[in-house]
């Protein structure tokens, strides 16, 4: 009699085949896991640098260089071309007004000023001449004028005698009229005798002061020529410290060329060279501050000049606002945060490498368990040497990462690890 053999249910190869596809199904899971979710990286805390995003008082400002410039320079330049013949002092030195600083040689100048001084001295032998001339000319004249005078009063006597006579019928009318006519003859000359001495006393007059415009003019011309020689002898026009000194004993210096500076050691102004960027917020009166001898010292713009370079800065003169500080020395390099707004409050992050990788369109901000940090966007404005202005994406209190994204790739997610 045949026996029914009862089917087991869980077959080896059942099992083989629920294993196979339990493990396919896990498979899809976790490559679904893997690719259609966030990228996540872990990181080391000891790695990174997380600071807070805080609410602070805010000043918009830059870094710029400054070079410590004398308040007043005075350039030296050659009024008179010439060979330099003597040095009196060497570059550097202490000067008072007037000293002399180098001499100067100029053969043609001197040949000039020697034309020049005889030219004067003709002129003086010349309206002295004149002068005599005149003189002697006036003497005649005058001469003239006393016979003409004494030869009018005795006509003048015999005329008024003859009418006497005549209108007492003593003399006849011929001998009257005779009388008549040799009186009015020298009344007549007596008269353009003195019209001619009037006219010699103004032309006197007039030739006294034409020679002494010449004379005057030819005096003239020989004091500048003196004050040329003179100034082949350069000195200093003000009392400071000699700079800059470009002349050696043999040399050929050309007329108006640079032979140096004098510095007035009356303060320190400082010289600040500012990308162009910035030229339309740059102002006088905006201020700054440097550190020198572990002391903040302030400065003002006291003059901006507009003219850009061809290294695509201007410059700006800055001023000391208070005391100057002690031991500064022309020529010394100052590293300035330069103000370009006024103090305001704003929320503020601490700058760090990030913005290099972002741009400031994005920051990693750390979740409110401090286990990770995940991708936000944002929106930055202003920034000075310490500091980003967020505009948009954070507010006071978040914690982000600040250092450098540069290993980071494209993830979307840090896992922070102690």
């Amino acid at each position: 009699m045949d026996r029914v053999i009862e089917k087991k249910k869980w077959s080896t190869k059942r099992l083989l085949t629920i294993g196979g596809i339990t493990a396919l199904v896990l498979l899809i899971a976790a490559s679904y896991y893997f690719t259609s979710g966030k990228a996540k990286l872990n990181v080391p805390l000891d790695r990174i640098q997380i600071n807070e995003v805080k609410k602070l008082p805010y000043r918009d400002a830059i870094p710029v260089n400054g070079v410590v410039l004398p308040l007043t320079t005075i350039y030296l330049d050659a009024t008179e071309g010439g060979r330099v013949e003597e040095k009196y002092v060497e570059d550097g030195a202490i000067m008072k007004k007037g000293q002399p600083i180098l001499r100067l040689s100029n053969t043609n100048l001197m040949m000039t000023m020697m034309s020049q001084q005889n030219t004067v001295y003709n002129t003086l032998t010349q309206m002295q001449i004149n002068q005599n001339a005149a003189l002697q000319n006036t003497v005649n004249k005058r001469t003239s004028m006393a016979d003409v005078e004494s030869l009018y009063n005795e006509a003048e006597r015999v005329y008024k005698l003859d009418k006497h006579l005549f209108e007492e019928k003593v003399i006849g009318s011929q001998e009257f009229k005779q009388a008549e006519n040799n009186y009015n003859y020298y009344k007549q000359k007596k008269e353009l005798t003195q019209q001619i001495l009037q006219q010699d006393s103004v032309s006197r007059a007039q030739q006294a002061a034409q020679d002494k415009r010449s004379y005057r003019g030819s005096q003239e011309a020989l004091n500048i020529m003196q004050k040329k020689v003179d100034d082949l002898v350069v000195r200093s026009p003000v009392d400071g410290q000699l700079t800059s000194l470009d002349a050696e004993i043999g040399e050929n210096k050309n007329q108006g060329q640079r032979l140096g500076q004098i510095d007035v050691l009356s303060g320190f102004k400082v010289r600040v060279n500012v990308d162009e960027h910035y030229i339309s917020r740059v102002f006088i009166g905006q201020t700054g501050t440097f550190t020198f001898a572990e002391k903040e010292f302030k400065l003002r713009i006291k003059k901006v000049f507009t003219q850009v370079t061809a290294g695509g800065t201007f410059q700006v003169d800055m001023e000391f606002v208070g005391e100057e500080p002690k031991g500064i020395r022309r020529g010394q390099t100052l590293q300035i945060v330069l103000a370009l707004s006024d103090e305001t409050t704003a929320v503020l992050v601490p700058k760090g490498g990030f913005f290099q990788q972002t741009g400031g369109s994005w920051i990693f901000k750390v979740s409110d368990n401090g286990k990770t940090a995940y991708r936000v966007n944002i929106q930055l404005g202003r920034q000075n040497t310490d500091f980003y202005e967020v505009l948009e994406g954070l507010k006071p209190g978040d914690k982000v990462i600040t250092s450098s994204y540069e290993t980071f790739g494209n993830m979307q997610v840090l896992v922070l690890e102690k």
